[in-house]
């Protein structure tokens, strides 16, 4: 029988990120799950598989359980199959950030850009005034973008803080569209913009993913 797979992810405020670990790992242990989940101040991300009602008590308990007391009642959720268990063994680990960008002044959890529907992202990204920034590493970016994106040229995520600082005047860019795999480095990444030059512009972020 196949094997259902979540990756999940979300900013929200988790002060108590460390006492949670284990009572996470408990949980998800006696439902049968494998996978990695990444805890922070900022909230968590990860993936996990196993049974189609193991999977679904899990992410139940993420987003309405007494775990987190329905702090994460918001994830970015995607499923997907597996016809072999594609984990070795359950991890959940306590990091810093749970995508690293290593800007402490950046805060997901009280400002981020505003997602975009994939059936308004094609008028946004044509539009004149809107500069289109691809946030994925240079192995990614070289699997295929769309036309007119800027290509940071990263090779990974922390080092987009760099070019921001470099490349992107708040006077100037106006209106930013940004993209990833999964959501998780748009958010962070217009978190960024609009905390490092509180900018007034619309940033709007989006994942090519959900266009299909």
């Amino acid at each position: 029988m196949p094997l259902k797979v979540a990756a999940f992810y979300q900013f929200a405020a988790l002060p108590d990120f460390r006492q949670r670990r284990e009572p996470l790992r408990a949980f998800a242990a006696g439902l049968g799950l494998k996978g990695s989940v990444l805890l922070a101040d900022e909230g968590i991300n990860g993936s996990v598989a196993g049974s189609d009602d193991g999977i679904d008590a899990f992410i139940g308990e993420l987003q309405q359980g007494v775990l987190f007391g329905g702090r994460l009642d918001n994830l970015e959720l995607k499923f997907s199959q597996a016809a072999a268990m594609p984990f070795a063994r359950l991890k959940i680990r306590l990091k810093k950030e749970i995508v690293t960008l290593g800007d402490t002044a950046v805060d997901p959890t009280r400002q981020v850009g505003t997602y975009v529907e994939p059936s308004d992202w094609n008028a946004l990204i044509t539009a004149p005034d809107t500069l289109v920034i691809d946030t994925r590493n240079e192995f990614e970016v070289a699997m295929g973008t769309f036309e007119g994106a800027v290509d940071p040229g990263i090779g990974s995520f922390g080092q987009f803080k760099d070019f921001a600082a470099r490349h992107l005047d708040p006077a100037k860019h106006r209106k930013i569209a940004m993209f990833c795999t999964g959501g998780i480095r748009c958010e962070k990444a217009s978190a960024l913009l609009l905390a490092r030059a509180q900018m007034t512009a619309d940033v709007g972020v989006t994942s090519p993913l959900a266009m299909r």
